[in-house]
């Protein structure tokens, strides 16, 4: 069995070489191999030339995109590359530590869901700011409101799941709203999310964040639509 870590990058020189090997010298149940699945998506800095020295790697492949499509879409892109039977998506910002795989497999190897996202909300959260903090917990209450769900952290960057489930999605997104659009698209096939608590600690936009009031309105408007069939 095989877990693909999908890693959408985009002007990240300061972490991604950090977050790459702590992605392949992370440890995970016998009989687990992993891969590594790198959407370079059209950066400006020197995140393409730090991430050729892991070009001929064996657990890695390298998707480079011409020019930024946005992180949906490279999210997207590399879900279709990926050849793992059990997914996961990572930031490259050091936010989400892969440490947190073994929990997440957990309730998947055991055949208890097809579905598991690491809750911030659940663990503990570090520098998140309290906007940010109240637009998470505003958006994920509109979420289960909506599917009489009790989910948490509905824009949690750590989704794991089935090649079965990655393959019935059909995600357009485009922007940041792939978090909002992925959980929405599982709940509406029916498919249950286990939550497991992981650890988070938020960057600051100095230090290279880049979700705004921009993103936070496209991902509540992405979860009007798919619920109510416009998406």
């Amino acid at each position: 069995m095989k877990l693909s870590i999908i890693m959408p990058v985009y002007n990240e020189q300061d972490t991604v070489a950090v977050v790459v090997e702590k992605v392949l010298s992370v440890a995970l149940p016998v009989g687990i191999e992993k891969e590594l699945v790198i959407v370079e998506d059209g950066s400006t800095d020197n995140t393409g030339k730090i991430l050729e020295a892991y070009g001929r790697h064996s657990l890695v492949k390298i998707i480079t995109l011409p020019e930024n499509s946005g992180k949906s879409n490279a999210v997207i892109t590399g879900l279709k590359s990926a050849k793992g039977n059990i997914l996961v998506i990572q930031d490259a910002d050091l936010e989400y530590c892969p440490s947190h795989y073994q929990v997440l497999l957990e309730p998947i190897l055991s055949n208890s869901c097809m579905v598991v996202y690491g809750s911030r909300f659940l663990g503990s959260i570090k520098n998140m700011t309290v906007v940010n903090r109240w637009a998470n917990r505003f958006s994920t209450a509109t979420l289960n409101c909506l599917y009489q769900t009790s989910l948490t952290d509905l824009h949690t960057g750590m989704k794991m799941f089935k090649r079965e489930v990655a393959e019935q999605l059909a995600l357009k997104s485009s922007g940041f709203s792939i978090d909002t659009e992925i959980t929405c698209r599982v709940l509406n096939l029916g498919y249950q999310i286990i939550e497991k608590p992981i650890q988070y600690k938020a960057r600051t936009k100095k230090e290279g964040k880049k979700i705004t009031w921009r993103s936070a309105l496209e991902t509540y408007g992405t979860l009007l639509a798919c619920k109510w069939g416009s998406q």
